[in-house]
Protein backbone atom coordinates (compact mmCIF):
# COMPACT_ATOMS: atom_id res chain seq x y z
CA UNK A 1 0.00 0.00 0.00
CA UNK A 2 1.55 3.30 -1.12
CA UNK A 3 0.64 5.96 1.39
CA UNK A 4 0.10 9.62 0.69
CA UNK A 5 2.78 11.66 2.41
CA UNK A 6 2.05 14.96 4.07
CA UNK A 7 4.23 17.87 5.11
CA UNK A 8 3.93 21.35 6.59
CA UNK A 9 6.19 24.38 6.84
CA UNK A 10 5.71 27.76 8.56
CA UNK A 11 6.38 31.22 7.20
CA UNK A 12 8.29 34.11 8.77
CA UNK A 13 7.83 37.87 9.17
CA UNK A 14 10.88 39.18 7.37
CA UNK A 15 14.29 39.50 8.97
CA UNK A 16 15.78 40.70 12.22
CA UNK A 17 19.25 40.82 10.72
CA UNK A 18 20.51 40.48 7.16
CA UNK A 19 23.87 41.31 5.64
CA UNK A 20 27.28 39.87 4.83
CA UNK A 21 29.14 37.96 7.53
CA UNK A 22 32.31 35.95 8.00
CA UNK A 23 32.11 32.18 8.30
CA UNK A 24 34.40 30.01 10.43
CA UNK A 25 37.08 30.20 7.73
CA UNK A 26 36.90 33.98 7.48
CA UNK A 27 35.07 33.86 4.14
CA UNK A 28 32.34 36.39 3.36
CA UNK A 29 28.81 34.95 3.23
CA UNK A 30 25.43 36.55 2.73
CA UNK A 31 23.39 35.66 5.80
CA UNK A 32 20.15 36.38 7.63
CA UNK A 33 18.18 35.80 10.82
CA UNK A 34 14.43 35.60 10.30
CA UNK A 35 11.62 36.62 12.66
CA UNK A 36 9.49 33.49 13.24
CA UNK A 37 5.74 33.74 12.97
CA UNK A 38 3.10 31.16 13.85
CA UNK A 39 -0.10 30.86 11.85
CA UNK A 40 0.10 30.93 8.06
CA UNK A 41 2.08 28.18 6.39
CA UNK A 42 2.17 25.77 3.47
CA UNK A 43 0.81 22.24 3.51
CA UNK A 44 1.64 19.58 0.95
CA UNK A 45 0.47 16.09 0.08
CA UNK A 46 2.44 13.76 -2.17
CA UNK A 47 0.85 10.74 -3.81
CA UNK A 48 3.40 8.42 -5.37
CA UNK A 49 2.58 6.66 -8.64
CA UNK A 50 4.72 3.50 -8.77
CA UNK A 51 5.95 2.53 -12.20
CA UNK A 52 6.01 6.08 -13.56
CA UNK A 53 9.31 7.84 -14.32
CA UNK A 54 10.61 10.10 -11.52
CA UNK A 55 10.32 13.16 -13.72
CA UNK A 56 6.57 12.57 -14.14
CA UNK A 57 5.63 14.96 -11.34
CA UNK A 58 2.54 17.14 -11.44
CA UNK A 59 1.43 19.85 -9.04
CA UNK A 60 -1.97 21.11 -7.94
CA UNK A 61 -2.23 24.03 -8.39
CA UNK A 62 -0.18 23.93 -11.56
CA UNK A 63 2.88 26.11 -11.99
CA UNK A 64 4.54 25.76 -8.58
CA UNK A 65 7.83 25.06 -10.32
CA UNK A 66 10.12 25.52 -7.32
CA UNK A 67 8.11 23.10 -5.21
CA UNK A 68 8.07 20.58 -8.07
CA UNK A 69 11.86 20.84 -8.47
CA UNK A 70 12.25 20.30 -4.74
CA UNK A 71 9.90 17.30 -4.82
CA UNK A 72 11.91 15.70 -7.64
CA UNK A 73 15.16 16.17 -5.69
CA UNK A 74 13.52 14.76 -2.58
CA UNK A 75 12.24 11.70 -4.48
CA UNK A 76 15.78 10.86 -5.59
CA UNK A 77 17.15 11.31 -2.06
CA UNK A 78 14.36 9.44 -0.25
CA UNK A 79 14.22 6.56 -2.72
CA UNK A 80 17.94 6.01 -2.20
CA UNK A 81 17.61 6.23 1.58
CA UNK A 82 14.65 3.84 1.76
CA UNK A 83 15.78 1.36 -0.87
CA UNK A 84 12.54 1.87 -2.80
CA UNK A 85 12.42 2.72 -6.51
CA UNK A 86 12.00 6.38 -7.43
CA UNK A 87 8.79 7.25 -9.24
CA UNK A 88 6.59 10.14 -10.24
CA UNK A 89 3.53 11.40 -8.43
CA UNK A 90 1.17 14.24 -7.69
CA UNK A 91 2.02 17.12 -5.36
CA UNK A 92 -0.90 19.04 -3.84
CA UNK A 93 -0.18 22.37 -2.19
CA UNK A 94 -2.37 24.52 0.01
CA UNK A 95 -1.58 27.37 2.35
CA UNK A 96 -2.13 30.89 3.55
CA UNK A 97 1.27 32.58 3.16
CA UNK A 98 0.82 35.86 1.28
CA UNK A 99 3.01 36.16 -1.79
CA UNK A 100 5.34 39.08 -2.44
CA UNK A 101 5.61 40.49 1.08
CA UNK A 102 8.90 38.80 1.99
CA UNK A 103 7.38 36.15 4.28
CA UNK A 104 9.06 33.11 2.71
CA UNK A 105 6.10 31.83 0.68
CA UNK A 106 8.21 29.93 -1.87
CA UNK A 107 10.49 28.38 0.77
CA UNK A 108 7.43 27.35 2.77
CA UNK A 109 6.07 25.59 -0.34
CA UNK A 110 9.42 23.92 -0.99
CA UNK A 111 9.91 22.62 2.56
CA UNK A 112 6.34 21.34 2.78
CA UNK A 113 6.83 19.52 -0.54
CA UNK A 114 10.12 17.93 0.59
CA UNK A 115 8.58 16.81 3.87
CA UNK A 116 5.56 15.33 2.08
CA UNK A 117 7.81 13.30 -0.24
CA UNK A 118 9.90 12.11 2.71
CA UNK A 119 6.77 11.10 4.61
CA UNK A 120 5.54 9.14 1.59
CA UNK A 121 8.79 7.15 1.57
CA UNK A 122 8.83 6.76 5.36
CA UNK A 123 12.05 8.80 5.62
CA UNK A 124 12.99 11.61 8.01
CA UNK A 125 15.29 14.25 6.55
CA UNK A 126 17.43 16.42 8.83
CA UNK A 127 17.07 20.22 8.49
CA UNK A 128 20.51 20.34 6.85
CA UNK A 129 19.37 17.93 4.12
CA UNK A 130 16.14 19.86 3.57
CA UNK A 131 18.14 23.11 3.31
CA UNK A 132 20.44 21.66 0.64
CA UNK A 133 17.45 20.56 -1.43
CA UNK A 134 15.74 23.94 -0.98
CA UNK A 135 18.77 25.89 -2.21
CA UNK A 136 19.06 23.64 -5.26
CA UNK A 137 15.36 24.16 -5.99
CA UNK A 138 15.18 27.95 -5.57
CA UNK A 139 18.81 29.23 -5.48
CA UNK A 140 18.29 30.97 -2.14
CA UNK A 141 16.01 29.96 0.71
CA UNK A 142 14.94 30.90 4.22
CA UNK A 143 15.81 28.83 7.32
CA UNK A 144 12.23 27.73 7.98
CA UNK A 145 13.35 24.09 8.24
CA UNK A 146 14.77 24.97 11.68
CA UNK A 147 11.40 26.15 12.98
CA UNK A 148 11.60 29.10 15.36
CA UNK A 149 15.19 28.45 16.47
CA UNK A 150 17.27 31.61 15.80
CA UNK A 151 20.08 30.81 13.38
CA UNK A 152 22.33 32.98 11.24
CA UNK A 153 21.73 31.29 7.92
CA UNK A 154 23.67 31.54 4.65
CA UNK A 155 20.62 31.64 2.40
CA UNK A 156 22.46 31.06 -0.88
CA UNK A 157 24.44 28.10 0.47
CA UNK A 158 21.83 26.45 2.68
CA UNK A 159 24.01 26.23 5.79
CA UNK A 160 23.92 27.59 9.30
CA UNK A 161 26.72 30.02 10.11
CA UNK A 162 25.81 30.19 13.78
CA UNK A 163 23.08 28.94 16.11
CA UNK A 164 22.38 31.98 18.27
CA UNK A 165 20.48 30.20 21.05
CA UNK A 166 17.31 28.25 21.82
CA UNK A 167 14.85 31.09 21.16
CA UNK A 168 14.58 34.80 20.54
CA UNK A 169 13.67 37.11 23.42
CA UNK A 170 9.89 37.40 23.81
CA UNK A 171 8.41 40.07 21.56
CA UNK A 172 5.06 41.53 20.63
CA UNK A 173 5.09 42.53 16.96
CA UNK A 174 2.70 44.93 15.23
CA UNK A 175 2.95 43.80 11.63
CA UNK A 176 2.48 46.17 8.71
CA UNK A 177 3.39 46.55 5.04
CA UNK A 178 5.54 49.33 3.65
CA UNK A 179 4.75 50.91 0.32
CA UNK A 180 1.12 49.85 0.75
CA UNK A 181 2.24 46.25 0.25
CA UNK A 182 3.71 46.80 -3.21
CA UNK A 183 6.20 44.10 -4.26
CA UNK A 184 9.95 44.59 -4.06
CA UNK A 185 11.70 43.63 -7.30
CA UNK A 186 15.00 42.38 -5.91
CA UNK A 187 16.41 41.92 -9.42
CA UNK A 188 16.09 45.67 -10.00
CA UNK A 189 18.03 46.53 -6.84
CA UNK A 190 21.78 47.17 -6.89
CA UNK A 191 23.73 44.05 -5.96
CA UNK A 192 25.10 44.18 -2.43
CA UNK A 193 28.83 44.83 -2.39
CA UNK A 194 29.70 45.82 1.18
CA UNK A 195 33.09 47.27 1.95
CA UNK A 196 35.18 46.22 4.94
CA UNK A 197 33.55 48.80 7.18
CA UNK A 198 30.07 47.48 6.40
CA UNK A 199 31.12 43.88 7.01
CA UNK A 200 32.52 44.93 10.38
CA UNK A 201 29.19 46.65 11.11
CA UNK A 202 27.28 43.45 10.32
CA UNK A 203 29.65 41.45 12.51
CA UNK A 204 29.07 43.89 15.39
CA UNK A 205 25.30 43.46 14.98
CA UNK A 206 25.80 39.69 14.98
CA UNK A 207 27.65 39.95 18.31
CA UNK A 208 24.92 42.15 19.79
CA UNK A 209 22.16 39.81 18.60
CA UNK A 210 23.99 36.85 20.14
CA UNK A 211 24.06 38.78 23.43
CA UNK A 212 20.38 39.75 23.13
CA UNK A 213 19.39 36.10 22.69
CA UNK A 214 21.63 34.93 25.56
CA UNK A 215 20.22 37.54 27.96
CA UNK A 216 16.63 37.59 26.56
CA UNK A 217 17.03 41.33 26.05
CA UNK A 218 14.18 42.55 23.84
CA UNK A 219 15.48 46.12 23.79
CA UNK A 220 18.90 45.09 22.52
CA UNK A 221 17.29 42.89 19.87
CA UNK A 222 15.20 45.87 18.77
CA UNK A 223 18.34 47.96 18.39
CA UNK A 224 19.92 45.27 16.21
CA UNK A 225 16.82 44.91 14.05
CA UNK A 226 16.52 48.68 13.57
CA UNK A 227 20.19 49.03 12.64
CA UNK A 228 19.91 46.16 10.16
CA UNK A 229 16.79 47.73 8.63
CA UNK A 230 18.62 51.04 8.22
CA UNK A 231 21.52 49.35 6.47
CA UNK A 232 19.01 47.60 4.23
CA UNK A 233 17.52 50.95 3.29
CA UNK A 234 20.62 51.67 1.21
CA UNK A 235 19.20 49.17 -1.30
CA UNK A 236 15.47 49.05 -0.58
CA UNK A 237 14.77 52.79 -0.17
CA UNK A 238 11.26 52.37 1.27
CA UNK A 239 9.81 55.91 1.21
CA UNK A 240 7.83 55.34 4.42
CA UNK A 241 10.62 53.72 6.45
CA UNK A 242 11.43 56.92 8.36
CA UNK A 243 7.75 57.29 9.26
CA UNK A 244 7.78 53.72 10.58
CA UNK A 245 10.89 54.41 12.66
CA UNK A 246 9.34 57.62 14.01
CA UNK A 247 6.19 55.74 15.03
CA UNK A 248 8.35 53.20 16.86
CA UNK A 249 10.11 55.90 18.86
CA UNK A 250 6.91 57.79 19.64
CA UNK A 251 5.03 54.79 21.05
CA UNK A 252 7.92 53.42 23.13
CA UNK A 253 8.66 50.34 21.00
CA UNK A 254 12.08 48.69 21.17
CA UNK A 255 12.60 48.99 17.41
CA UNK A 256 11.50 47.97 13.95
CA UNK A 257 12.24 45.12 11.57
CA UNK A 258 11.69 44.71 7.85
CA UNK A 259 11.81 42.08 5.17
CA UNK A 260 14.95 42.74 3.16
CA UNK A 261 13.35 41.20 0.07
CA UNK A 262 9.73 42.30 0.48
CA UNK A 263 7.34 44.87 1.91
CA UNK A 264 6.47 43.33 5.29
CA UNK A 265 7.68 45.16 8.41
CA UNK A 266 7.03 45.18 12.12
CA UNK A 267 7.14 47.43 15.17
CA UNK A 268 8.68 45.50 18.06
CA UNK A 269 7.57 45.72 21.68
CA UNK A 270 8.86 44.23 24.92
CA UNK A 271 5.89 42.23 26.26
CA UNK A 272 6.97 43.02 29.84
CA UNK A 273 6.78 46.78 29.27
CA UNK A 274 4.10 48.62 31.30
CA UNK A 275 1.11 49.90 29.37
CA UNK A 276 1.70 47.48 26.48
CA UNK A 277 -1.89 47.36 25.28
CA UNK A 278 -2.13 51.15 25.28
CA UNK A 279 1.17 51.38 23.38
CA UNK A 280 -0.04 48.92 20.75
CA UNK A 281 -3.27 50.86 20.28
CA UNK A 282 -1.24 54.05 19.86
CA UNK A 283 1.00 52.30 17.35
CA UNK A 284 -1.98 51.20 15.26
CA UNK A 285 -3.41 54.72 15.23
CA UNK A 286 -0.03 56.21 14.29
CA UNK A 287 0.53 53.73 11.46
CA UNK A 288 -2.95 54.50 10.14
CA UNK A 289 -2.26 58.23 10.24
CA UNK A 290 0.82 57.68 8.06
CA UNK A 291 -1.07 55.47 5.58
CA UNK A 292 0.92 52.37 6.55
CA UNK A 293 -1.48 49.38 6.52
CA UNK A 294 -1.32 47.19 9.63
CA UNK A 295 -1.73 43.43 9.27
CA UNK A 296 -1.56 41.61 12.61
CA UNK A 297 -0.30 41.89 16.16
CA UNK A 298 1.41 38.64 17.17
CA UNK A 299 3.91 37.25 19.64
CA UNK A 300 7.14 35.35 19.01
CA UNK A 301 7.45 31.71 20.14
CA UNK A 302 8.11 31.44 23.86
CA UNK A 303 6.34 34.68 24.81
CA UNK A 304 4.57 34.20 28.14
CA UNK A 305 0.82 33.51 28.16
CA UNK A 306 0.15 36.84 29.90
CA UNK A 307 1.26 38.62 26.74
CA UNK A 308 -0.58 36.45 24.25
CA UNK A 309 -1.69 37.91 20.96
CA UNK A 310 -3.43 41.25 21.30
CA UNK A 311 -6.66 41.01 19.30
CA UNK A 312 -6.88 43.13 16.21
CA UNK A 313 -7.38 40.65 13.42
CA UNK A 314 -5.86 37.72 11.53
CA UNK A 315 -2.42 37.96 10.00
CA UNK A 316 -3.72 37.26 6.53
CA UNK A 317 -6.95 35.59 5.61
CA UNK A 318 -6.78 31.97 4.55
CA UNK A 319 -7.94 32.92 1.07
CA UNK A 320 -5.31 35.61 0.59
CA UNK A 321 -2.79 33.30 -1.00
CA UNK A 322 -3.48 32.79 -4.70
CA UNK A 323 -3.12 29.40 -6.31
CA UNK A 324 -1.01 29.89 -9.38
CA UNK A 325 2.48 29.74 -10.87
CA UNK A 326 5.53 30.93 -8.98
CA UNK A 327 5.94 33.89 -11.29
CA UNK A 328 2.33 34.79 -12.04
CA UNK A 329 0.19 34.46 -8.92
CA UNK A 330 -2.65 36.85 -8.17
CA UNK A 331 -1.60 39.61 -5.79
CA UNK A 332 -2.17 38.87 -2.12
CA UNK A 333 -4.50 41.40 -0.52
CA UNK A 334 -3.93 42.76 2.94
CA UNK A 335 -6.70 41.95 5.44
CA UNK A 336 -9.05 44.38 7.06
CA UNK A 337 -7.61 45.70 10.31
CA UNK A 338 -9.40 45.07 13.59
CA UNK A 339 -8.87 47.36 16.50
CA UNK A 340 -8.57 46.13 20.08
CA UNK A 341 -12.32 46.46 20.62
CA UNK A 342 -12.88 43.98 17.79
CA UNK A 343 -14.51 46.36 15.34
CA UNK A 344 -13.40 46.86 11.78
CA UNK A 345 -11.84 50.18 10.96
CA UNK A 346 -10.65 51.44 7.60
CA UNK A 347 -7.04 51.75 6.55
CA UNK A 348 -5.63 54.58 4.52
CA UNK A 349 -3.27 54.06 1.64
CA UNK A 350 -3.88 50.32 1.31
CA UNK A 351 -2.92 48.76 -1.99
CA UNK A 352 -2.74 45.14 -3.10
CA UNK A 353 0.59 43.43 -2.66
CA UNK A 354 2.22 41.80 -5.63
CA UNK A 355 4.60 38.93 -6.13
CA UNK A 356 8.29 39.50 -5.56
CA UNK A 357 10.99 38.44 -7.95
CA UNK A 358 12.05 35.38 -6.00
CA UNK A 359 15.65 36.16 -6.91
CA UNK A 360 18.49 35.07 -4.68
CA UNK A 361 18.85 37.51 -1.84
Amino acid sequence: MIRTGSGHAPCHHGEILQGVFLDADGRRCAGLVTLPMAGPGSRAEFLRRPGTPPEALTAVPAGRTKAVRAAALAVARCAERSGQPPCGGELRLTGGVPVGLGMGSSTSDVIAAVRAVADSYGVRLAPEAVARIAVRAELACDPLMWGGRPVLFAQREGRVLETLGPALPPLVVVGCALGGGAPVDTLALPAPDPDEEEVRAFERLRTLLRRAVATTDARLLGEVATASARLGQRRLRHPDFEALAAVSRRVGAVGVQIAHSGAVAGVLFDPAAPGLRRSVRGCLRALDSHGIPATRTFTTPGTTPSSKELPHGPAHRRGDRPAGPDTARRPARLPALRDDEGGLRPRRGTAPAGHGSGAPR
